[in-house]
C-alpha cells in the first residue's frame, strides 16, 4: 500500500514539473516576441535618423572605391532577421544609395558610377538601440539577402 502511496506522490511531482517546464517555456516565448516587436517598433520611429546614421558609417568605410556616398534613402520596411550564428536580432533594410566620382578614383568618365543603387541595409540590435557598421549588400533586396545568407533566420511578423 505504501508503494502505491508513493507512486502516486512521484507520479504528481512529475505533472507539476511538467507544467512548471511548461510555463517557463511559454513566459520565455513571450519575452522573445515582445522584444522582437520592441525592436520592430524603435526601427519604425527612427527610421529617418538610420539613414544619415547609415550614410555617415559607409562613407567611413571607404568603399566601394572611387566613390564618394552622397545620399541614403530608405525605401521599404526592415524585415527583422535573426543571426543563428550570433544569437542577434538585425534589420535587412531596402535603401537606394546615390555615390558620386572621386577625382582620384578614376570613376569620373564612367555613367554608371552615378546611377543610383538599390541595395539591402544591415543594422543589428544591441543593448537596446538599433546600430550600423555601414554594412550594405549590393544588388539584393532583403528578401534576396536571406535567401543568399544561410544564417539568417526571418523572424515572424507579430502585428
Amino acid at each position: 500500500m505504501e508503494q502505491i502511496g508513493m507512486v502516486w506522490w512521484i507520479a504528481g511531482a512529475l505533472v507539476v514539473i511538467g507544467l512548471l517546464v511548461l510555463l517557463v517555456r511559454g513566459l520565455w516565448l513571450l519575452g522573445r516576441a515582445v522584444h522582437v516587436e520592441r525592436c520592430r517598433e524603435l526601427f519604425r520611429l527612427q527610421h529617418e535618423r538610420f539613414e544619415e546614421q547609415l550614410l555617415h558609417a559607409a562613407a567611413g568605410t571607404g568603399l566601394p572605391r572611387g566613390l564618394k556616398w552622397v545620399a541614403c534613402r530608405i525605401t521599404g520596411d526592415a524585415v527583422l532577421v535573426r543571426d543563428t550564428a550570433t544569437g542577434s536580432i538585425m534589420a535587412l533594410v531596402p535603401v537606394q544609395i546615390e555615390f558620386e566620382p572621386t577625382e582620384e578614383g578614376g570613376m569620373v568618365d564612367v555613367p554608371a558610377a552615378r546611377e543610383p543603387r538599390l541595395c539591402t541595409a544591415v543594422f543589428t540590435f544591441h543593448k537596446g538601440a538599433w546600430h550600423t557598421a555601414g554594412r550594405v549588400i549590393f544588388n539584393h533586396t532583403p528578401e534576396q539577402a536571406i535567401a543568399a545568407f544561410p544564417e539568417l533566420q526571418r523572424l515572424p511578423e507579430h502585428g
